[in-house]
C-alpha cells in the first residue's frame, strides 16, 4: 500500500487481499496506514502457503526504500492504484 507515487509505503500480509484493502480505505486497517494515508494498492504477490508469505513480508518489510520502489515500479510505473484488478 502507498499514500501516493513516491509516498509513505506499507507492507502487510492477509488471506483476503480485497477486503484488507477495504480496511485500509476505510481508517480501519491498521493504524499505520489511517496516520499516513496509505489507501492505494501498487503492487501484491500471492503465495501458496502463509508462512511462505509471512517470511515474504519480514524479508521485504528488511529492503532498503529503493528496492521497494524498484519492486512497485517494474509491474507499475505509474503506481496505479491496482484495486480494479481484484474484482
Amino acid at each position: 500500500m502507498a499514500s501516493k507515487k513516491g509516498g509513505t509505503l506499507y507492507v502487510g500480509v492477509t488471506s483476503d487481499l480485497a477486503q484488507r484493502v477495504w480496511e485500509h480505505e476505510n481508517g480501519i486497517g491498521s493504524k499505520f496506514t489511517a496516520k499516513h494515508g496509505c489507501k492505494r494498492l501498487v503492487w501484491f504477490e500471492e503465495h501458496d502457503l502463509v508462512t511462505r508469505a509471512i517470511t515474504r513480508e519480514k524479508t521485504i518489510k528488511k529492503w532498503p526504500r529503493p528496492w521497494k520502489i524498484n519492486a512497485i515500479e517494474a509491474i507499475n510505473p505509474e503506481w496505479n492504484d491496482l484495486r480494479p484488478w481484484l474484482l
